[in-house]
């Protein structure tokens, strides 16, 4: 009996084991359940801006139809806040027209929006706002609770509309307005504005293989990825300022402007910066363009050390409308331009497009590349400003595959300061593959170390970023600028008959010396040539003759007096054909022609032809000079290229309002 009772017990302690631990797990499941109550997905309409709703972070459901072109949308993936965030998913193709659940961040305001057409929908262009959303798939993110009712910025709120319950939005803890979302995360494109280290990886082996190429690498042009890497971190310099704080919102104000695409804040519309350090660094006025290297011998890793160099530069020139604005021309066989002066006007914008930039290959064709951005960079449609000097950073890894000689040339006559920056230059049993030795030296804006940097590794191209920056932004130094006073072929046409006489002949080569002191005379820069004219024409020096300024001030003064008559319509024929034939194609011609009388010969079609080869003509009548052949002799308008005095004497008057002019239309003109 005693065993039965203990058996008993035992199958009593067992059955309450066993509902013991079936009631716990019971309880589990009910606490699991408890815990993970289904999401309850708000409904919006349409029309619904993300503006309008305060949650930083939701899940939302659109319904169908939000395709319709009167629900607008400002940009392209990024979305400025005052759009409709059912046609922003719709466009950005997150959803299509049948509507459904879509997931909505907000993130910070941006100083442009593009506009695009995607998925039936066209989007708007946008100059900036305070703040931007981004789409996703309607998929709730381990972690994070969304709200299942919003709160909307406004008394009256939409969702009342759409029969829903309102409730307060409990926001986490922030510093600032409770008003003003929380930016979540980092706009897509963009680079960190937090910390001042970019450290690059160390990429895996398969990653070293070099661009592929469908030409063959040149002998001796070495393969460069087959070097060992290590990690390499790199300081960039502290963030600009001037942009727009992360989560500043775009609170609506009244006295706004309607539009066709609706209601925008005047604020919002103008033209004025938002903080007026985002027009860029005013001290460093300068339109710069980059030429990087994207041929196959550089390999992928180097090509990624070039962008973070050209992103550090981009960060320490603070890039703006009022300050530096820079391109970029990525060339190998060919070259190409990858965003123009105007594509980017801050530098968060530009480091970011920077990182896009995918490597062309090919080879290191940098004389191509060097004509290329002569003949189509530095032009008033792609951003150019006649008041900003043109730059022209050239990077070379390892020596060019063609000349770049005579394609420098032309680009210092067109005003361009080429700037060389040389890695891993060849070594001594490289040498005998370059093309040009001195390449660097032959082909910057002056043969001093100012303009040609040679760095000795990739690993201290870093170094380079303070220097290069320093010179590019030093106006003073950029000798190479084109100016109205170092950027033309100046002809002097002179009267020598015999009604000018010795003495009075000795006061016009002293005007024509007074005219010429004014300009930056070198081989590169103006030119200065002349001609003397009676009943024949006499060459006294052409523009090649004298490269400096003291040279030509003597050769001036040895100018002998001819006497005779006078045929001016002889002359400019001679000179267009002994003089200014042999111009430079880059260069401004000017013909300053000085007469006391008028004409024996018929001056029309010569001034006309002199106008069709694009001279520039200024007409110095003195004395007896008839005041209707200054007209027909000068270049239109009249007013602005005919001057008459009375005597000799007066002649020196004019030089002043002559240069002005000269440099008054020049900078009216496009330089390129």
């Amino acid at each position: 009996m005693g065993l039965a009772v203990l058996t008993m017990k035992a199958s009593v302690i067992e059955m309450f084991l066993v509902l013991l631990v079936t009631g716990i797990h019971s309880n589990k499941e009910m606490t699991t359940k408890m815990k993970r109550p289904k999401l309850t997905v708000p409904q919006i309409n349409c029309d619904i801006k993300a503006r309008k709703i305060i949650n930083p972070e939701f899940v939302v459901k659109c319904p169908a139809g939000c395709q319709d072109p009167r629900y607008h949308v400002y940009g392209t993936d990024v979305y400025a806040s005052y759009s409709s965030v059912c046609a922003a998913a719709v466009h950005s193709g997150v959803l299509d027209n049948s509507g459904g659940k879509v997931l909505v961040r907000k993130v910070a305001g941006q100083s442009g929006y593009k506009g695009s057409y995607s998925n039936g929908v066209q989007s708007l262009s946008l100059p900036r706002w305070r703040e931007s959303f981004i789409v996703s798939e309607g998929k709730p993110q381990k972690g994070v609770t969304y709200p299942s009712a919003l709160t909307y910025s406004s008394a009256k709120s939409p969702a009342a509309k759409a029969g829903e319950t309102t409730k307060a939005y409990q926001k986490p803890s922030v510093p600032g307005p409770t008003t003003q979302p929380v930016t979540l995360m980092q706009v897509p494109g963009t680079t960190p504005m937090e910390g001042n280290h970019t450290t690059l990886p160390k990429p895996s082996p398969s990653a070293g293989s070099a661009t592929s190429s469908s030409r063959p690498q040149p002998l001796g042009h070495r393969s460069r990825e087959l070097d060992l890497w290590s990690t390499t971190t790199y300081t960039s310099s502290p963030h600009s300022p001037g942009a727009n704080p992360a989560g500043e919102t775009d609170l609506w104000k009244p006295g706004s402007v309607l539009l066709d695409a609706g209601f925008v804040p005047e604020e919002e519309l103008s033209t004025h910066p938002l903080d007026p350090e985002s027009q860029g660094d005013p001290n460093c006025k300068v339109d710069l363009s980059f030429l990087i290297d994207g041929s196959a011998s550089i390999g992928k890793r180097r090509f990624r050390i070039q962008k973070q160099f050209l992103a550090d530069i981009a960060q320490a020139l603070d890039i703006g409308p009022a300050g530096p604005l820079m391109g970029v021309v990525q060339y190998g066989d060919n070259p190409a331009t990858q965003f123009n002066l105007k594509t980017h006007m801050n530098s968060r914008d530009l480091k970011a497009a920077i990182e896009r930039i995918p490597q062309r290959g090919g080879l290191s064709n940098v004389g191509r590349a060097i004509s290329f951005v002569t003949k189509s960079f530095f032009s008033k449609a792609g951003g150019n400003r006649a008041s900003a000097p043109n730059v022209a950073v050239v990077m070379v890894d390892g020596w060019p595959t063609d000349k770049v000689e005579e394609a420098s040339r032309l680009a210092r006559e067109s005003g361009i300061n080429i700037f060389f920056i040389t890695i891993e230059g060849a070594v001594e049993n490289e040498k005998q593959y370059v093309m040009e030795p001195n390449f660097a030296s032959k082909a910057a804006c002056r043969t001093n170390s100012f303009y040609s940097l040679s760095v000795p590794s990739w690993f201290s191209l870093h170094k380079t970023v303070q220097p290069l920056v320093k010179r590019v932004c030093d106006s003073d130094q950029l000798a190479c600028s084109k100016t109205c006073l170092n950027s033309a072929d100046v002809g002097f046409v002179i009267d020598g008959s015999s009604s000018v006489g010795t003495g009075n002949f000795r006061t016009v080569l002293q005007f024509v010396a007074n005219l010429s002191k004014e300009f930056e005379i070198s081989d590169t820069d103006t030119r200065i040539g002349a001609v003397q004219y009676t009943y024949e024409q006499r060459l006294e020096f052409g523009f090649d003759t004298y490269s400096t300024k003291p040279d030509i001030l003597n050769a001036i003064r040895r100018v002998g007096y001819w006497s005779g008559g006078t045929s001016t319509g002889a002359a400019i024929r001679y000179a267009l054909e002994q003089l200014f034939k042999k111009s430079k194609p880059n260069k401004r011609k000017l013909m300053i022609l000085i007469t006391d009388g008028r004409s024996y010969d018929d001056i029309r079609i010569p001034a006309m032809a002199a106008h069709n080869k694009g001279v520039i003509t200024y007409a110095i009548g003195v004395a007896w000079a008839a005041q209707d052949e200054l007209e027909v002799l000068a270049t239109h308008p009249a007013k602005d290229h005919a001057f008459f005095v009375d005597e000799f004497d007066n002649l020196y008057t004019l030089a002043p309002k002559v240069i002005q002019n000269i440099c008054t239309e020049f900078n009216s003109r496009p330089r390129h």
